[in-house]
């Protein structure tokens, strides 16, 4: 086991999600390759007093699923995760990827079923993590297939992964608590502004965030974590953005997406590559052609882009939205089965403006 690795398991524990004694903890296992990290999560778990829980599924369970489900299945939620989803305090997810590609060819009106089938489930995980009820987390195991998404070896994966959690740091919850009153100093000069202009090579949109609030992320929900944001008012959003990175969901990769909004909806939607997909994603319910995220990446470690959105979304210099499901938390409004992360680099010339002031140009704050 790598050193790193437990470094983490314990950041995670005691720092993003704070065990409790007889905190009922769900530690779910992505793929069976995150299992050793899965144990270092159990002992601090319950070095700290609470109550760890296992929810695993298979490699490939994903792929025999889609290959031999009938509509039926399809639309069943299993009643063991709606109980979970309602009644654990804390939820630990490792992701870790055996195959990154195991869905590449699953008919995307398959996955969109699955998805408006399971949106109770994502309806009450917004709902109890907006109200303080659920502590969350997540984080990357590095395994082959991510390294190869990323273009690296593993071993440069994992210096990759673990750079960016800083815990090669000697103390890595200092410099986390050092990134949170940054970024809070910026979410309260946010607070109570209304406009935002977004401008740049790849991008020229306009939205509102009247009486919505940006959420400090700081190594709470994500580890990695490293980004502000906030749900735009749902009617709100004109313009086009035309995205920088391939935008990557449920294993599919769509290269070049360009989103044209009016009154806060996407009016067209183009790819290069897999719009088919883009656009069947967008029509799975009433509020996937919502945005229900607009966000600033901050973290300063992560420096190029792996095809993990988990990092990707944090890359410093960059911008990223979500079309989909807000968090009530940010005051946003939009439901959906969807939440679709998309990123733009702004580190060429761009520029955010908020009540028309400058806040942002070229990959740095200006306030």
């Amino acid at each position: 086991m790598d050193p790193r690795a437990d470094k983490v398991a314990e950041v995670m524990v005691n720092y993003s999600v704070e065990v409790q004694p007889n905190d009922l903890v769900l530690i779910r296992i992505l793929d069976p390759l995150a299992e050793p990290l899965a144990l270092e999560v159990e002992k601090h778990v319950l070095k700290a007093g609470g109550h760890p829980m296992f929810l695993m599924a298979p490699s490939r369970s994903g792929e025999i699923f889609f290959k031999y489900a009938g509509d039926e299945q399809l639309d069943w939620v299993n009643p063991m995760h709606t109980w979970l989803w309602e009644k654990v305090d804390v939820m630990i997810s490792l992701l870790a990827d055996a195959n990154t590609k195991e869905m590449s060819n699953v008919d995307p009106a398959r996955l969109s079923r699955v998805q408006k089938a399971r949106a109770p489930l994502s309806k009450i995980f917004m709902k109890r993590q907006a109200a303080g009820n659920l502590r969350w987390t997540l984080t990357q195991y590095p395994t082959q297939a991510a390294a190869q998404d990323a273009e690296m070896s593993l071993s440069e994966y994992e210096d990759f992964v673990y750079g960016a959690c800083m815990v090669h740091l000697k103390d890595p919850v200092v410099y986390w608590r050092k990134i949170s009153a940054e970024q809070e100093r910026l979410v309260q000069w946010l607070d109570g502004k209304n406009k935002v202009e977004v401008k740049g090579e790849h991008v020229d949109l306009t939205l509102s965030i009247t009486g919505r609030k940006f959420i400090n992320a700081d190594g709470k929900k994500n580890f990695p974590d490293g980004e502000i944001f906030t749900g735009p008012v749902e009617d709100s959003v004109n313009g086009w953005a035309k995205f920088t990175y391939p935008a990557i969901y449920n294993g599919r990769e769509v290269d070049s997406v360009e989103l044209t909004f009016e009154k806060g909806k996407v009016v067209k939607a183009t790819a290069d590559k897999g719009e088919d997909f883009l656009n069947a994603t967008l029509d799975t319910d009433s509020g996937a052609r919502y945005l229900g995220e607009f966000a600033v990446g901050t973290n300063a470690g992560i420096k190029q882009f792996t095809r993990n959105i988990l990092f990707d979304e944090k890359m410093g210099g960059t911008i990223h939205m979500a079309v989909g499901a807000s968090y009530p938390d940010t005051g946003g409004k939009n439901e959906s089965a969807v939440h679709w992360d998309m990123i733009c680099d702004m580190r060429s010339g761009g520029e955010i403006y908020v009540d028309g002031e400058l806040f942002y140009k070229n990959g740095k704050f200006q306030i």
